[in-house]
């Protein structure tokens, strides 16, 4: 097992290129499945959780092939396995994007429930009411759902909206599915976000007749069959926004290469406010910092809200800048497991429920410290790049989920970090 250690206080100068997308790649790569013929997908990350879904697909009877960095090739084939075991289910909770898929073209599929997260609860009741609606039958049997239309799945008006929000996978799964549905599908309370209009671009090359992505409401009409496509994976904002905060807590000077300023608007604002200057730029966006940081209140809420992904990551600035800021969590109010571990830093924090108070001016020291998520993990690689002397992150395998070569892209900005067997 591999550990990352960072000796702090480096300001980061430079220019590094944002990868494509991992919550564009996951379902991208499943709604392949859809297709008869290869499929060519680019700017394909090089991530652990794309390596879980191709090894997913693979075990369901496809051919993937990965050519350099960045591209992958999938061809169903005969789908000989509708079934996703739990070995491969419990290391990535995307893996239930081939249940809408699998259940459209096969007509039955048997996929393990993905089960509980560290960051809390997140119930897959959403998928199963939107394809129960397109008129699957679903059990939960022996810890696997059991999916199956004895006839082709049928058109019908759906409301995704939950308890706290829309659901971006749940929006995904669904409308895969409608995609080889007969008749017309309406969406209501559909996520909004740019992964999800990248998908309904994918599947609109297939041949899929897919409208209204990027709003709340999409529009379906179900075609017979759909063709392969090629497609290239849009850049990970979530990525593009982590980087941004290095640039802003070290006093440094960052260029993100391909990082679409439209995606970004609500990191963007937040950053500004706390005294960032972020200018688009014709190869992505530059940021830099104005003068001392100040705390900013956040709450997380679906897009274009400020993203739950970028909350531990903001934590950390708020951590080091003049002031007291709020921030409230909306979308999972359990996701607060980095706090241990920043207060070992000497961050002063205090979490109220859903709530944790920053007060800002700490100044952070190294310290041995334990990743328990994909942006925890993110946040104390920050924490570590502002910190005075060593810090030393173990169990960085949740880096490799969601950051593609994150030590050498630090590295290139002139970071001191080095990854290390355990």
């Amino acid at each position: 097992m591999d550990k990352i250690i960072i000796t702090g206080g480096e300001p980061l100068k430079g220019s590094v290129r944002i990868s494509g997308a991992k919550n564009s790649a996951l379902p991208i790569m499943a709604a392949t499945l859809l297709a008869e013929g290869t499929s060519v997908i680019s700017n394909i990350p090089h991530l652990r959780d794309v390596e879980t879904m191709a090894a997913i697909l693979r075990a369901l009877g496809a051919k993937v092939r990965f050519s350099g960095d960045s591209r992958v090739s999938v061809n169903p084939g005969k789908l000989i396995q509708p079934l996703v075991p739990y070995d491969l289910v419990r290391t990535m909770r995307a893996s239930i994007c081939v249940l809408g898929p699998l259940l459209a073209k096969l007509g039955s599929v048997k996929v393990a429930h993905p089960g509980g997260c560290v960051i809390g609860p997140r119930p897959i009741d959403l998928h199963l009411k939107g394809l129960r609606k397109l008129g699957a039958k679903i059990e939960i049997e022996h810890g696997y759902i059991v999916a199956e239309a004895k006839a082709r799945l049928k058109g019908s008006e759906i409301y995704l909206g939950g308890s706290f929000g829309s659901s971006v996978l749940g929006t995904a799964n669904v409308m895969m599915a409608a995609t080889l549905a007969k008749g017309r599908t309406v969406i209501e309370g559909a996520a909004c976000e740019p992964e999800i209009v990248d998908l309904a671009n994918f599947l609109n090359k297939m041949g899929a007749k897919v409208k209204g992505g990027g709003t709340h409401i999409l529009q379906i009409q179900g075609v017979k069959k759909l063709e392969p496509a090629e497609h290239a994976i849009i850049p990970d904002r979530i990525e593009a926004g982590t980087y941004m905060v290095a640039g802003a807590i070290t006093g440094g000077e960052v260029r993100l290469k391909g990082a679409r300023f439209e995606h970004l608007q609500a990191v963007v604002d937040k950053l500004e406010e706390a005294g960032l200057i972020v200018n688009r730029t014709k190869e992505g966006i530059k940021v830099h910092l104005r003068a001392k940081l100040k705390a900013v209140d956040i709450t997380t809420l679906p897009y274009p809200g400020f993203p739950t992904d970028m909350q531990a990551q903001m934590m950390v600035l708020m951590s080091i800048s003049e002031g007291i800021g709020v921030i409230i969590e909306r979308i999972y109010p359990d996701r607060f497991m980095h706090v241990s571990e920043l207060l070992r830093m000497g961050a002063n924090i205090m979490r109220e429920g859903p709530r944790a108070i920053v007060k800002g001016g700490a100044k952070l020291s190294g310290a041995p410290v334990m990743a328990s998520d994909l942006r925890a993990s993110a946040a104390l690689v920050l924490a570590g790049l502002v910190a005075e002397g060593e810090t030393e992150i173990s169990r960085v395998y949740h880096l490799d989920r969601g950051y593609e070569r994150i030590e050498e892209k630090f590295s290139k900005l002139g970071a001191r970090i080095r990854r290390v067997e355990e």
